[in-house]
Parts: C-alpha cells; structure tokens; sequence
C-alpha cells in the first residue's frame, strides 16, 4: 500500500509539471516508446542491437545523453537580448558571440533548471538566423528557421548550479540535409559500440524557444543534442589520454598534417570573423610550443621511413584505436573527412612536451555520410570507394603512413570486416533495426513551428550525387547504403 501511495504521488507531480500535460506544441506523444517488429528490413531479430552500448565514461554524461529517451529543451530569452542576437548575426554571420538565457530541461522525468545561462548560434556553412528576415524579433508572427546553438551554461556564472548533471555546455545541432533525421546520431552511436572512446556522446531531444513577450514558445522540432570537445571532454577521459593538459586543436578545412603543405598555415585562436586552419580549443603551453610540436608531429610523418616510422607510429598513436576509428569513418562514408577533404577532426597531443606525447585523432561532424555522396577530393560515390584509397594520400598522408605497414594494414582490413559482417553492427538488419527504433521515439515531434523538415524521409541530400541511396526503405544490394558499403570491403 504505502508503495502504491509513493508511485501515484510521483505520477501526480510529473503530470502537473510545465513539461508535462500543457504542451504549447500540441505535437503528440508515444507514451509506450513502441519498437518495431522483428523481420529483416528492420526488426530486433531477438538481439538487444537497440540499446545504448554498454560503454561509460565514469561520469553522468551517458545519463544525459542517453539514446533511450528524448529530453525537453526550454530556452526562454529576454526580447533585448534576441534582438541582439540578430543584430549580432547580421553584422557578422560568423559571430561566435555568447547571449544571456535561462535553461530548462526535462531528463527521464527530472527537471532541471539553469538561470542566466549563454547561448550562442553554431556551425559554419549551415549557420543561419534564427528567425528570417531583417531587424528585429517579430511578435507573435517570427518566420522561424532551423538553426544550430551552443548551451555554455558556466559562461557568466562559475558555479555548480550552472550545470545539468555536471554538463556544462552541449551543442544543438538541427537536422541539416538529413531528412532521415539519423545519419550523425547513427554516427555517433556506431563509434561507441566499436569501442572508440574518443567519439562524443550524443541523442536526440526537443527544443523549444520562448522569447519574453510572445504568447508562447515556439517549439524547434527534434535535434540533436551534442556533447562539446573541449577541456571538459578531456578530463571526461582524463584515464584514458593520460593526461587531460595536453593541447587540443581543432581542425578546420586544409589542415592536412602534411609538412610541406602546412609549414605555414594560420594556427592559433579563431578571431571570430575567420576560423585558422589549425584552431587553438584547449593548450596548457605557450603558444608558440603548441605549435612546435604540431609541426615537430607532421616533420617525423614526413622524415621517418622504414622501420623507423613504424615504430615511431606505434609510440605516439594508439593504432588500433585509430584505426578502428577509421573503419567506422570509412564504412559510414564520411568523405567530407581528414584523408580525403582535410576537415572535420579534432587532434589531441596529451603532453605539452614538443616531443614527448601521445597524439589522439577524434572524429567530429558526421551528417554528410550514409549515402549522402559528393563529388569531392578523389572520391565520386562514398558507397562504392575503395577504402583503401579512401583519398589522396600524397596531400593528407597520415593513414596511408600507417597503412603501409603490413602489421597494421591487417588492423584496419579486420577492423572493417568486424563491422560489416552479419554479427557486426554496421549489417544491414542491425543498422536498420537501430534507426527504426530511434524513429518509433521521434516521429510524433518531428513536426515544428519552422515549418522545415516535417517529414522523416528515406533520402540523402538533395545537392549530393547518389540520389538512388537508401537506409530503411530498400533492402536491396544496389541502393541500400549498407549492402553497398559490406561489398566494397577488402576481405581479410
């Protein structure tokens, strides 16, 4: 009895939360969280494949971000610092600049609240306005659009109210070019199941906006819900870098690691107008040092030959994580990547010391894949590619160094064949069980107050080169991405 008393009295005080049965949005719920049928175009064929991997972190991130539930997101804005917002925007679209907000989240039935929190727009050819048009905010009536923000909830407060479960800042990142609402979660999901640690964590949520004045918020649809990399990402993973006061740099279009090309490319912080090609995120050296050793690492991949070089690889790369890392970089069809478009990666030096560290590759911005395919670099269809030659290694020639070494070749070639045979959990049934069950969650949200990407539809980009790519719609060998990809891999 008194058990019964406790659960109905959490059940009255969930329904009678703002997040709970007043929505704004009036979009329909899936209380049950319904999977789909087990069959081969999709089903759970009697395994657990749809889970959340069993791998933590030592901390509560994998709480937040969790892929087994859906977080809400309230940002309530005051109109002055909309307005400033886009104004800020409009003078500069690739304003890195932070506003004032108040955050709230509901998370597996808990609330959490983070006042005077920072807000800033996110991403680089995707960035937009959040609300179209010129000048400012109109009530009422906003031509919404999908756009990319950033959360530092520590940005004007340094305190541990000012964070959600000890997150203190996560990237909300709308569904750009994917109306399968998927490819950067699967993405994502599919590095932690391969063991690859150095991937973030990400799920999906909903996302609402309230500016002070309006009648009511305005509701954003799903997005992703991003961990950042940056120096709390490090110290997540502290035991296993080593050490979390290294240096981190992000890496933008062009930064190739190649010497000869590099030598002289712009390193250091972003002024926020134009992004270097080598972007200072975290160092705890001198500047100048970092770059030292930057430059020391692309020196010894070009000087070092023979037995020499593989050696030196083996000591300050982790190859069989890094080459697992790109197993799954290769198979999900990442071409707008380091070896063939020099972009869209993260490098990690865990010492400060110009030579003596460990160097660590971590993948970022994984939308352009799963059959979104692009004439780009040497590549004309990511499906197809022979992962082998995956780019041109005379411009970005860190994983061909590896790769010609026997010993480690062999890591790389099992590495993708693990994915892809009918135990892996990149096979065709696998990946499209996990992506049906991910929209069972979604689908009744998708529809949002933008008016853009109502719809969950089987289709890649529409500006990419393969239309005839599918996910879940078509099993067959000639337009399933994943029947595509499993016959392009090298056997062992």
């Amino acid at each position: 009895m008194k058990f019964l008393l406790i659960l109905l009295s959490f059940l009255l005080s969930v329904s009678c939360s703002e997040f709970g049965d007043d929505r704004v949005d009036n979009t329909p719920t899936n209380p049950d969280n319904e999977q789909p049928g087990g069959n081969e175009n999709g089903g759970n064929n009697g395994d657990d494949n749809t889970q959340k991997p069993s791998v933590e972190w030592g901390d509560e991130r994998s709480y937040v971000f969790d892929l087994t539930s859906v977080p809400e997101v309230r940002m309530t804005v005051s109109l002055a610092e909309w307005n400033r917002l886009l104004a800020e925007y409009d003078r500069n679209h690739d304003t890195k600049e932070y506003f004032h907000c108040d955050v709230k989240m509901k998370l597996k039935g808990e609330e959490y609240t983070v006042t005077d929190a920072g807000v800033r727009l996110k991403g680089n050819t995707s960035r937009r306005r959040p609300e179209n048009g010129n000048g400012n905010h109109v009530k009422d009536n906003a031509d919404w659009q999908h756009c990319h923000f950033q959360f530092n909830f520590r940005k004007y407060n340094k305190d541990d109210e000012h964070t959600i479960r000890g997150v203190r800042k996560m990237y909300l990142k709308w569904f750009k070019d994917d109306a399968a609402y998927c490819r950067e979660i699967f993405c994502y999901d599919l590095f932690r199941r391969f063991g690859v640690w150095t991937a973030i964590e990400n799920c999906y949520c909903r996302l609402w906006i309230q500016v002070e004045g309006d009648s009511k918020p305005a509701y954003f649809g799903v997005y992703e819900m991003n961990e950042t990399i940056d120096d709390t990402f490090l110290k997540m993973r502290k035991e296993k870098f080593g050490s979390h006061k290294g240096n981190l740099w992000k890496c933008n279009w062009g930064a190739s690691l190649n010497y000869d090309r590099d030598k002289n490319a712009s390193m250091g912080e972003s002024d926020g107008s134009s992004d270097p090609t080598y972007e200072v995120e975290e160092i705890n050296s001198d500047l100048s040092v970092a770059k030292t050793q930057l430059l020391n690492f692309m020196k010894s991949l070009r000087d070092l030959k023979g037995q020499q070089l593989h050696d030196w690889l083996g000591e300050v790369i982790d190859i069989e994580l890094f080459l697992r890392t790109y197993a799954v970089n290769v198979a999900v069809g990442m071409w707008d990547d380091y070896w063939n478009n020099t972009n869209n990666f993260y490098i990690y030096f865990n010492s400060t010391d110009p030579e003596k560290y460990k160097f660590y590759f971590i993948p970022y911005d994984y939308d352009n894949t799963l059959g979104t395919s692009h004439n780009c670099g040497v590549q004309n269809d990511s499906g197809r590619h022979n992962p082998l030659s995956w780019g041109d290694s005379n411009n970005s020639p860190l994983v061909a160094k590896i790769l010609q070494f026997e010993d480690y070749k062999k890591i790389y070639v099992d590495a993708l064949n693990e994915l892809c045979a009918s135990t892996g959990e990149f096979y065709y049934t696998k990946s499209i069980a996990r992506i049906k069950a991910w929209h069972a969650m979604i689908g009744n949200y998708v529809d949002n107050d933008t008016g853009e990407d109502t719809k969950i539809k089987d289709r890649p980009a529409g500006w990419g080169n393969h239309s005839e790519y599918r996910l879940w719609e078509s099993t067959d060998s000639n337009t399933n991405f994943f029947r595509v990809k499993v016959a392009s891999i090298p056997k062992k």
